[in-house]
């Protein structure tokens, strides 16, 4: 390999940082995005998610769905360049319905960022998603949100996250004030104090008054009793904290907290420098080959999430791939690791949002848009060069079943196209009966929105009216073994057999305890919660 490649390779890898942002629905995470892209440039005037029709929507979130209830629902990747970084940033839904959504994003990232409200502290969808940020070994950075409202004390909120995920804490900034006295935070790595003043809604950057800790105008800036407050906080800190170690940082054992208020902008700035300096730079990816290094000459990429109709237009499906080695190139052909095809890559977008623009090249860390007729499932290596192939992403167990019903037999076709582009994207898990006089596609959900959006989504863009007849069961299991192992178990009692996307079969529970009974009776069959990957190399089991 040439040595100026070498050299570029290097360059602009140091140059990436990843994150997604994982949070509990309303701690205020797509508020938070909007803001890191204003300061950013990405936009020159953040909007809220709240559903106000006056106000901009939030950049993110882009589904008319997500716009009408303010929440967001699919995950979307917003690239923008800061002091000479480029930052990719990873959206995902907060609602726990979408959580294999978040999962799959995950996959893609390098580094994570915990987003907690500071009057509710740790809640249960941050701890979950705090879970999967640990099989992956992932960096985590915690930002204190809404400081701008009465909250939890902050030495307290440390001391839950030390106690509830067993996750040593640095607070790399202290707040001054709270709620309506929220002043500014001290930033302990310059010994700076940030002073904000607020801006109107939050929609621009806030002003920024630095000053030095040891200035004597500090005293005539803040009141008297925020000053001693703050002081005696900074000293207690000081005795009892830990010390910044970026090796355990980095392996996901300790979080650098943040406190601030992505509301009225305060203490974003001051997290997005400290970020640049902290986070891991796009790092190696386990392929069956073993690690890629992302400086490795050859490119190579997984696909981690699919996509149809961003652009309602043009009815296009969008396949989202993170760049692991290489340089990626318009135009490049390069090998199917599933199929074994070769497959020119011509229209490669940046994505931003729903935004999108033809761009010529990309590198590791970043996350490329790739016109999918149907050619990539989630989980797809493409590479050049040696044959490899990255672990695959696996699907979770479903907890809601029900048939999804087409009442106009016209509608045919358009019903068809829609389950199977939304069963492609992975919207929610399609299953089918063992029974072949049952044709009625089987919608199988985490959680009762993805039912929701499969029902809204059928109808805005593929113009189908469904029905739902919900079924009786809340535990899926995959059969190790597949149908050959199935058929020598013989008569299972209390459960019902269906077949994956796939053709695998998956047996369906009332509940947990019949699943017990069914292990009782049948020692020899072996069930799993996670359905075994469709592409790519087998995970290491979680």
């Amino acid at each position: 390999m040439s040595t100026e490649i070498q050299a570029e390779l290097q360059t602009q890898v140091e140059r990436r940082r990843n994150f997604a942002i994982i949070s509990h629905p309303d701690a205020g995470k797509t508020t938070l995005t909007e803001k890191l892209l204003l300061y950013g440039g990405a936009i020159h005037q953040a909007g809220a998610v709240k559903a106000r029709r006056a106000q901009r929507h939030a950049t993110s979130d882009w589904m008319e769905m997500e716009q009408q209830r303010g929440i967001s629902i699919t995950s979307t990747v917003l690239q923008f360049d800061y002091k000479g970084c480029q930052i990719n940033l990873l959206d995902t839904p907060g609602h726990q319905d979408f959580s294999e959504d978040t999962y799959r994003t995950l996959a893609a990232a390098d580094n994570a960022v915990m987003l907690i409200d500071a009057a509710k502290g740790l809640e249960p969808q941050t701890r979950k998603l705090f879970e999967v940020c640990r099989l992956r070994g992932l960096p985590i950075f915690t930002f204190v949100n809404k400081l701008d409202r009465p909250g939890r004390e902050p030495l307290e909120l440390l001391d839950e996250i030390e106690q509830e995920l067993g996750l040593a804490t640095y607070a790399a900034n202290w707040p001054i004030g709270m709620g309506d006295r929220f002043k500014g935070v001290f930033e302990r790595s310059s010994q700076k104090i940030h002073l904000f003043e607020r801006s109107a809604h939050g929609q621009r950057e806030a002003l920024d008054t630095m000053i030095d800790f040891g200035d004597p105008r500090i005293e005539q800036l803040l009141e008297q009793d925020l000053y001693y407050q703050f002081k005696d906080d900074l000293e207690l800190l000081e005795g009892v904290g830990s010390a910044l170690d970026l090796e355990a940082v980095h392996a996901g054992m300790m979080t650098p907290v943040f406190f601030g208020s992505a509301m009225t902008n305060f203490g974003v700035e001051p997290f997005l420098n400290a970020f640049l300096d902290y986070a891991l730079k796009p790092t190696p990816h386990v392929s069956n080959q073993g690690d890629i290094e992302p400086t490795y000459p050859e490119f190579s990429g997984f696909i981690f999430k699919l996509q149809a109709n961003m652009d309602p237009k043009h009815r296009d499906r969008v396949a989202f791939v993170r760049v692991c080695s290489g340089k990626f190139e318009k135009d490049m052909t390069v090998n199917h690791a599933r199929t074994g095809k070769i497959v020119r890559l011509s229209r490669p977008q940046k994505l931003f949002a729903q935004d999108r623009e033809v761009i010529e090249t990309a590198y590791p860390g970043d996350v490329i848009g790739l016109n999918n007729p149907g050619v990539f499932a989630i989980g797809d290596t493409i590479y050049v060069g040696q044959k490899l192939e990255y672990e695959g992403i696996p699907s979770f167990s479903p907890e809601l079943f029900a048939y999804l019903k087409n009442p106009n037999p016209s509608k045919f076709k358009q019903f068809q196209k829609g389950v199977l582009e939304l069963r492609e994207e992975g919207a929610v898990q399609i299953m089918h009966s063992a029974d072949e006089s049952k044709r009625e596609p089987i919608l199988a959900a985490v959680g009762q929105l993805q039912f929701e959006v499969v029902q809204f989504r059928m109808q805005s863009e593929y113009g189908v009216e469904t029905t739902l007849e919900l079924l009786p069961y809340s535990v899926a299991r995959w059969v190790v073994g597949g149908w050959e192992a199935l058929e020598k178990a013989g008569r299972l009692f209390n459960t019902v057999t269906v077949k994956d996307s796939w053709n695998r079969p998956v047996l369906l529970f009332r509940n947990e305890w019949n699943v017990g009974q069914v292990e009782a009776d049948h020692p020899e069959l072996q069930l799993n919660a996670i359905a075994p990957v469709f592409s790519g190399r087998e995970p290491n089991p979680l």
